[in-house]
C-alpha cells in the first residue's frame, strides 16, 4: 500500500508565495516519477510539474514555467512544490501523484501515467 499526503496549502494574496509538500510511504515504494496536478472548481484536473528522481529532471506546464519549483528529498521520500508570484487563476486544489513504472518524458504530464494519487490541499489566491 503506497500513501501520498500532501500539506501546505493555503489562503494567500495575489503575488504572494506557498510551498506545497508530498510526503510518500509505503512499504518498499520507489517511485520513478512524481508530479504535481491541480483541478479548479469546474475544470478538468490539470498537469503542473513533474520530477523524475532518477535524473532529477523537473518539467513544468507553461503557466507556472518561472514561478514554480519541483524539488525532491530523497532521503524523506518527499516532493516540494515552490509556488511563487501566486495569481488568482492559481487557486484549485493541488494533488502530488507517484509513478512506480519508468515513464516516457513526453508522457509525464498525463495523469494516466500516474499510479498514486493524495487526497489533495486547497490553495486559494485571493486578489
Amino acid at each position: 500500500q503506497v500513501t501520498l499526503v500532501e500539506s501546505g496549502g493555503g489562503l494567500v494574496q495575489a503575488g504572494g508565495s506557498l510551498r506545497l509538500s508530498c510526503s510518500a510511504s509505503g512499504r518498499t515504494f520507489s517511485p520513478y516519477l512524481m508530479g504535481w496536478f491541480r483541478q479548479a472548481p469546474g475544470k478538468a484536473r490539470e498537469f503542473v510539474a513533474s520530477i523524475n528522481l532518477s535524473t532529477p529532471s523537473p518539467y513544468y506546464a507553461d503557466s507556472v514555467k518561472g514561478r514554480f519549483t519541483v524539488s525532491i528529498d530523497n532521503a524523506k521520500n518527499t516532493v516540494s512544490l515552490q509556488m511563487n508570484s501566486l495569481k488568482p487563476e492559481d487557486t484549485a486544489v493541488y494533488y502530488c501523484a507517484a509513478a512506480r513504472q519508468p515513464v516516457p518524458p513526453q508522457y509525464s504530464d498525463g495523469y494516466y501515467s500516474y499510479d498514486f494519487w493524495g487526497q489533495g490541499t486547497q490553495v486559494t489566491i485571493s486578489s
